[in-house]
């Protein structure tokens, strides 16, 4: 069975098309969280979700922009944005992204996975380092756990003293659809980021999500260009912050 791995959305509706045209075959669709914030196409972005009936966990923005949370630890642009969306968002999607459970969530048909938005953890906690990622791997008790926050598109294994970063193999150089593979040990243990759909931060503006193929035990991780430009006009027709739509061009 495949598994369609998407996170940290953003409302950002061009990014979110151009990663399903280019996905493959799937079976079942995940979610990692942070769907709306930031950018300008949020009711469109959770109805297109929300369709895909995916497994879905809360991300900090989808709590501050239904109004589960103040935006206190927000930066100012990001806090504007979050403001904005829980306005603009129709009472039928503001009760959709209430109703998000916590991570960590599992799936009785993904044996061994479960799917958070920070970390195992804590849900609001980044892993950005093998020592963050080491802490999470110990304190996991499943194969697999897929996490997002940090829009960087990595992968840390165990058994190890400390995590290290994987490197996939590169499949193809095409310019569209790149795509590279991790094949899986089942007796290590692992997180996976499929990157961020909607605002990447690793200096490539390409969206970025990944495939979970649990009869081949490898993950497909794609990065795809998208109507940046798209995106960047609906930020500022909405009247958010200029750096919102200049940080999509930059990747970061």
């Amino acid at each position: 069975m495949r598994l369609l791995l998407l996170s940290d959305i953003h409302s950002n509706l061009e990014a979110l098309e151009a990663c399903l045209d280019a996905a493959p075959e799937y079976d079942r669709v995940a979610c990692l969280g942070d769907v709306v914030g930031y950018g300008g196409s949020p009711n469109q972005t959770v109805e297109l979700l929300r369709a895909m009936q995916p497994i879905c966990v809360r991300g900090n923005h989808d709590r501050a922009s239904c109004g589960l949370e103040d935006t206190a630890n927000f930066n100012p642009a990001a806090a504007d944005a979050a403001h904005w969306t829980r306005n603009e968002l129709s009472d039928r999607n503001l009760d959709w992204l209430r109703e998000l459970p916590e991570g960590p969530v599992r799936d009785k048909h993904w044996k061994g996975v479960q799917f958070v938005h920070g970390s195992p953890v804590d849900e609001d906690t980044y892993i950005t380092s093998p020592f963050g990622a080491s802490e999470a791997l110990e304190f996991s008790g499943c194969h697999l756990t897929f996490f997002g926050h940090t829009h960087i598109q990595c992968a840390y294994a165990r058994p190890h003293d400390i995590a290290g970063p994987l490197v996939p193999e590169r499949l193809n150089t095409a310019s569209y659809a790149q795509v590279s593979r991790l094949k899986l040990d089942s007796a290590k243990k692992y997180l996976v980021n499929p990157g961020s759909v909607g605002q990447p931060r690793d200096r490539d503006r390409r969206a970025a999500f990944a495939v979970y193929d649990s009869a081949e035990q490898e993950i497909l991780f794609y990065r795809v260009p998208y109507d940046v430009a798209g995106a960047q006009v609906r930020i500022l027709q909405a009247g958010l912050p200029k750096m919102l739509a200049t940080r999509l061009e930059e990747g970061r």
